[in-house]
């Protein structure tokens, strides 16, 4: 559970200094449901723009948001649907677009849920701590972000090897960015240096996108929300939700999944990660091209028990279909190949970690052998507004985009197999969940009996989840001692 332990000394201060900022913050019923957003605020959205560095942004925190880059309000959950048209299997598969956040990716919602609580409660003081926002990529991103609007300094890291977009962007956010040696999956050069930086003296705090549970806390509530009034719009007529699927990643979009369980009984969660490095499905290590999955640990606030499959997905056909959904021979073929036009200008809303949702959705399907009554749900963390230098890389590596190319990659799209997935029984939940030991309680100095509960105690996340009204509370009383919120 959340330590909700106020601290009314820092929380005053706190208090103050957003009120000299002139900065409100949303609660998570306001980003579940943009309708409650004061209409004041919503004014100023119409003059800001969409990465804009103003506090108002933070009301931006919600999958609702209009698809522009400037001056947007707010609509239903931002989606796009599948069709067997395209994937090759019966079932639809929901994807949902998180290009239209701040920053181009739903981190950012993640990094909020994991800081707003120390602020409301007094435990982080932003006018002298340092927010340091280890992870792969994009959270470090968002924590960049989330930390420029409120004014407080920040610390990012992330591995040498991810895109270049993502480096140049965050060297004119943060106030310092570190690369730790080697590529996504190197996730324990990242803890280790944050030993580094806890040893060093200097006045920071860390929050760890692998254990903080302000992570899985947001998903649950708000990424679970979006999707259930998606599926409310879609299960008519005999319609199924058979599975939710997401990459493994830090584990806190997987927590969308045990809200989506709690109103649909009958469906599947189902891990997807890299077959490069595939800890999940054989206890394995490596490296892989697939940015948005960190590996090589089960992280501290993934419920493995609540986790029915696993699905390793190959890097290699996931940068092959970038090519195929993003060169403009591949569109062609797609369209000629009877892909509604619509759908195929949309394709660039998937980054590279959505199309590996993608590829792990439709083995999925063909798996359980889906019908076309059937409806899965997947995540498109970003898009390739944050991948253009790594379609540039592979046409330096490999040449221009051919017609064979094209045609090879088509049938790479239509035979994707079962191959590499794993349905998993109780004790195989178990196997996985056991080797969080080794990174959190060996190397991170986690308690053991907290791990234990995590396992055996049936109201470990139930007490975590259910905070959000409590944490709603707090964030509500802060507004209104900061007096310029107008409802």
């Amino acid at each position: 559970m959340f330590n909700l332990t106020v601290n009314p000394e820092i929380l005053e201060k706190n208090i103050a200094y957003c009120r000299d900022k002139k900065i409100a913050l949303p609660t998570f019923a306001m980003m579940k449901d943009p309708d409650k957003i004061p209409a004041a605020m919503k004014d100023q959205l119409k003059s800001i723009g969409l990465w804009d560095l103003h506090s108002a942004n933070l009301f931006r925190i919600t999958w609702n948001n209009e698809q522009k880059d400037s001056g947007g309000l707010f609509g239903g959950p931002n989606h796009f649907l599948l069709p067997p048209e395209l994937t090759g299997c019966h079932a639809n598969i929901i994807m949902l677009a998180g290009r239209w956040f701040p920053t181009g990716s739903h981190k950012v919602g993640a990094t909020y849920g994991c800081l707003a609580p120390g602020l409301v409660t007094g435990q982080f003081d932003p006018q002298k701590t340092k927010a340091v926002w280890p992870s792969t990529g994009n959270y470090c991103r968002g924590g960049a972000y989330i930390s420029a609007l409120l004014a407080c300094k920040a610390i990012a890291i992330l591995p040498e090897e991810m895109s270049q977009e993502r480096f140049e962007w965050l060297s004119k956010i943060a106030g310092r960015v570190i690369a730790t040696p080697g590529c996504e999956s190197n996730v324990k050069e990242i803890f280790d240096k944050c030993w580094e930086l806890r040893n060093s003296g200097e006045d920071l705090q860390i929050f760890n996108q692998f254990d903080e549970l302000g992570n899985p806390l947001w998903h649950y509530a708000v990424t679970g929300s979006a999707i259930e009034k998606v599926l409310n719009r879609y299960l008519t007529g005999g319609k199924r939700f058979a599975g939710y699927i997401s990459s493994s990643g830090s584990g806190g979009t997987l927590a969308a999944g045990y809200y989506l369980k709690k109103q649909f009984p009958h469906t599947k969660i189902a891990a997807a990660e890299a077959l490069q490095c595939p800890t999940l499905l054989q206890n394995g290590f490596g490296g892989h091209r697939i940015e948005g999955i960190g590996d090589k640990h089960v992280p501290w606030i993934h419920d493995c028990k609540n986790t029915d499959f696993v699905i390793a997905v190959d890097d290699e056909p996931t940068m092959r279909l970038l090519r195929l959904f993003n060169e403009r021979k591949g569109k062609k073929a797609l369209i000629a190949g009877g892909v509604n036009p619509d759908l195929v200008d949309k394709l660039d809303l998937l980054g590279i970690s959505g199309i590996g949702n993608m590829i792990a959705a439709i083995k999925f399907a063909k798996y359980n052998e889906l019908t076309e009554n059937d409806y899965m749900v997947s995540i498109a963390t970003d898009s390739m507004q944050l991948y253009g230098s790594r379609l540039t890389e592979l046409s330096e590596a490999r040449g221009p985009y051919s017609e064979t190319d094209v045609q090879r990659d088509i049938q790479l799209l239509e035979s994707i197999g079962i191959a590499n997935m794993k349905e998993l029984t109780y004790y195989e939940k178990k196997a996985i969940h056991n080797l969080k030991y080794y990174t959190w309680i060996e190397q991170q100095g986690k308690d053991v009996k907290e791990l234990n509960s995590q396992w055996y105690d049936h109201d470990y996340w139930a007490n975590t989840f259910d905070q959000v009204q409590a944490l709603d509370e707090l964030i509500t009383e802060f507004n209104d001692r900061v007096g310029i919120l107008k409802i």
